[in-house]
């Protein structure tokens, strides 16, 4: 049967050969501080594109060294960190796969020593460190340190950038009211509390024509934070500064209790879609090819991302395939073997 799963999709000009994506995910393998990419890289992410995945997204990789969530976490605030990228981005797309990049800052969740920084002096919960509030030129600097990222993932030859702005990182920490308390034009009203994430936009286009993504937490699960309906109004200026799609999360910027089942975020990223007319990605506990096939067969949303299950198995699009009675191409490697 024709399936919308392992159809074609194009992006400013980038054509994924299917709709499953890879989403970013925390791996804490740099072996060192340094964030540079190592062999466990290279084994794990081409191996998913080897698995027939259409789009693969690097984990949350820091623009700064001080912005990582982990010590072990990929970075990309500095030129030597792009010959390993570059490599790692070959691997990958010569097993026929696309290749996102997550431009990331972890905010008041960084757990590397030192001062760690965020839009207001609340740290995330009692167990944590309180951070420094921003100064302008704290801002600043960020800005500039996502912009020189952006240059980098360009030099390395991503196909995509995200910009992570969910999960009560930093950009996700000046959006929420929770956790921004400023009085400047950086807080207070919802367009004040944006302008952070409009400036990374900005900034990023500057040097990137190519798809952009950003991830949002849709709700922060807090009586007096953000829902949904909150971000159909950030998703029109999104789309309006050059934005292609919303991946959609949910939670984490301050600690909450979450009910969790499978597709309990989709509801989110359909909203989006409908109401703020901008392709979105959905994600949380997709872990077949009929339930993917349904939530985009149903206008659900774009793109499906797959987080956990791809973990347990890289080669799930074959399995998805298998479901849906349909039949996807085998790697060149196999086709060779059937020859003798």
């Amino acid at each position: 049967m024709e399936t919308m799963l392992f159809s074609p999709y194009t992006i400013r000009g980038v054509t994924l050969k299917n709709r499953i994506v890879m989403s970013p995910m925390c791996m804490y393998s740099c072996d060192t501080e340094d964030g540079k990419v190592r062999n466990w890289h290279k084994i794990h992410y081409p191996t998913r594109a080897v698995g027939q995945v259409g789009l693969i997204i690097l984990e949350a990789t820091a623009v700064t060294a001080q912005g990582r969530i982990s010590s072990r976490d990929l970075g990309i605030w500095s030129d030597e960190h792009v010959g390993g990228l570059r490599e790692l981005v070959s691997l990958v797309k010569e097993h026929g796969a696309k290749i996102g990049i997550q431009l990331a800052h972890a905010g008041r969740k960084s757990e590397v020593d030192g001062e760690i920084i965020a839009p207001s002096s609340i740290p995330f919960s009692e167990k944590t460190r309180t951070p420094k509030e921003m100064t302008k030129a704290d801002i600043e600097e960020t800005i500039q340190a996502f912009q020189n990222g952006a240059r980098r993932a360009k030099e390395a030859g991503f196909d995509i950038i995200e910009i992570h702005a969910a999960h009560g990182y930093l950009i996700n920490e000046f959006l929420s009211p929770l956790s921004n308390k400023r009085q400047d034009e950086y807080g207070g009203s919802p367009e004040n509390r944006y302008r952070f994430l409009g400036e990374v936009i900005d900034a990023v286009k500057e040097v990137w024509d190519g798809p952009l993504f950003v991830r949002i937490s849709a709700s922060d699960y807090h009586p007096e934070g953000l829902t949904v309906k909150d971000y159909v109004p950030y998703a029109k200026r999104m789309k309006k500064q050059g934005v292609d799609l919303i991946d959609v999360s949910s939670g984490a910027v301050v600690p909450a209790n979450i009910s969790v089942y499978p597709g309990y975020q989709v509801p989110f990223a359909e909203t989006i879609r409908r109401e703020a007319e901008i392709a979105t990605g959905a994600v949380g506990l997709i872990t077949s090819g009929w339930q993917a096939e349904e939530i985009l067969r149903n206008g659900r949303a774009d793109l499906v991302f797959l987080a956990r299950e791809l973990l347990r198995n890289p080669y799930w699009p074959y399995a998805a395939a298998k479901e849906l009675g349909t039949t996807i191409p085998a790697p060149v490697q196999y086709e060779r073997g059937w020859r003798f």
